[in-house]
Parts: structure tokens; C-alpha cells; sequence
């Protein structure tokens, strides 16, 4: 063998690690993109919340029970989701934003139940909504242009509200605001059902079913005097005040958001003003 033979082959087997790890690398990529990502497990639980919701919308209008049951038990599953991704370690950021898109769009076909039941209290409803959506939306979007690359939305800094911090870290905290919020709302879907005293005689209720199924006068009737009234009482007396701190977080969520995106535009501003 001579001199140049030697040299290539030394030349080789110096290049057969890294070309071998270059292989196991590209193996490895194939392998992962053969997951799919939408049918891993805790997507699979967000799939059904969003099936028992639809399920639960159908049973709103004269149907109390059936849909708080459904209702309920979709919001249970809210909890499992996180608790399979962190299990089966399949947390994804399409599982995150459909976790919290599920969320936003469940309460939200309740509030505007609630609204159309007890109109006293519509516009406070349409406030807690846009109240909701704004809040969620800034922070997600303030953290994908501001925060650090594959940051979650859950990862707050301290220093930026301890509040917030303490309620995306702590599963605790999280859960229990949370199922005390829906629960309050689920109660006061309840209270809509519950006794009360109609003006019209029998004749006058059964000539309006008939005339206009569907009109609001017809299905005031029909969610007359089905729950008895206690109960639902209790529960709000129980959630409301989670529900306001609820609330009270959004509200710092919605204000931690802004401050954070306006000191990138600043950032920003200051950075082309140097180059100009």
C-alpha cells in the first residue's frame, strides 16, 4: 500500500464516526416523523372533551341534568389530558393550543347560554367572554413572539407576576380555580332551571309551545320549575370567589401581556433608531 492509500484510508476511518452518527441522526429523525402527533394519547382525551361539549350544547336548552353531567365530565378531562402528557411524556405545542382552544370555546357556549337565559346579567356575561378570550390570546401570542424558542405558555417568569407564576406552576392551584370557575357558571346554568312563577295560565303556556317551539318565551317555559333551587344556590355560594380570583387573573394575565409586548416594541424601536 502506498503513501497516498494509507493517508485515504486514515482519512476514512476518521470519517466513519461522524458519518455513522450522522445516520443514526437521520434514523432517528425518520423514526420521529413517523409519530403522529394527532393521535397521540392526550390529544386523543382533547378530540373527546370536544365530542362531549357538542353533546352537552344539544342537551342546554331543556335539558339540565343531561347536559351538566356531560359538561362536567368533559371539564374532568381537562385535567387528564396534562396528566397523559406528562405520562406518556407527549406534550406537543398542537396539544397546548387545542387544550386551551377547547377550554376558551367551552366556556364560551355557556356564557352565551347564559346570557340569552338571564338577559339581566347579559352584558356581564359578553364582558367575562371578551374578557376570557382577550386574556388568553395576548398571553399566548406574547409569549411566542417574546418568549424564548418552544416556550409554553405555562412557563411564566416570577418576576413578572408571582400571581402567575404560582398558577401555571402549581397543578394545585391551577386545577382548583379552574373547576371552581366552571362550576360556578354550571351552577348558575342550573339556577336558570330552577322554580319559577309563570304569568301565563296553562291554556296561555301551551299556545305559545306550540305557536313558536323555539322562540324565547317557549323555552323560558320549557326550563321552568325542573331543579329545585338549593343546591345550585350552594354551588355558587361555594365558587364564587375562586371565580372572582379566577377573573382577577385573567385580568393580570391580560396587563402582564401587554406590558411584555410593549417593551418589545420599544426594544424594537430603539433598535432601528440606531441603525437609522
Amino acid at each position: 500500500m502506498d503513501h497516498y492509500s494509507l493517508r485515504q484510508r486514515v482519512i476514512d476511518m476518521q470519517r466513519e464516526p461522524s458519518e455513522a452518527t450522522a445516520d443514526r441522526a437521520a434514523e432517528d429523525v425518520t423514526n420521529t416523523s413517523r409519530e403522529n402527533i394527532f393521535l397521540f394519547v392526550p390529544n386523543l382525551i382533547g378530540y373527546a372533551r370536544i365530542i362531549l361539549t357538542v353533546v352537552s350544547l344539544y342537551f342546554m336548552p331543556v335539558h339540565p341534568r343531561r347536559c351538566s353531567a356531560i359538561y362536567v365530565v368533559s371539564c374532568l378531562l381537562d385535567a387528564l389530558d396534562g396528566w397523559a402528557a406528562r405520562r406518556f411524556i407527549q406534550g406537543t405545542k398542537f396539544g397546548a393550543v387545542l387544550d386551551m382552544v377547547t377550554d376558551r370555546c367551552t366556556t364560551t357556549c355557556l356564557l352565551v347560554f347564559l346570557a340569552t337565559a338571564m338577559p339581566k346579567w347579559a352584558m356581564l356575561f359578553q364582558l367575562l367572554i371578551s374578557l376570557d378570550l382577550a386574556s388568553h390570546y395576548m398571553h399566548m401570542y406574547a409569549t411566542l413572539s417574546m418568549g424564548e424558542s418552544g416556550q409554553s405558555h405555562k412557563q411564566v417568569d416570577a418576576k413578572r407576576s408571582w400571581l402567575l407564576h404560582l398558577y401555571y406552576t402549581n397543578q394545585i392551584v391551577l386545577f382548583t380555580l379552574c373547576a371552581m370557575n366552571e362550576l360556578f357558571f354550571v351552577a348558575l346554568y342550573l339556577l336558570a332551571f330552577a322554580e319559577q312563577e309563570s304569568k301565563l295560565s296553562g291554556d296561555s303556556m301551551k299556545k305559545v309551545i306550540q305557536s313558536e317551539p323555539w322562540s324565547a318565551g317557549a323555552m323560558e317555559i320549557a326550563r321552568a320549575n325542573k331543579i329545585q333551587s338549593s343546591i345550585p344556590t350552594a354551588l355558587v355560594r361555594l365558587s364564587v370567589l375562586p371565580m372572582l380570583i379566577k377573573q382577577y387573573i385573567n385580568i393580570q394575565q391580560l396587563i402582564v401581556a401587554s406590558q411584555w409586548l410593549a417593551e418589545g416594541d420599544a426594544a424594537e424601536r430603539a433598535r432601528q433608531s440606531v441603525t437609522r
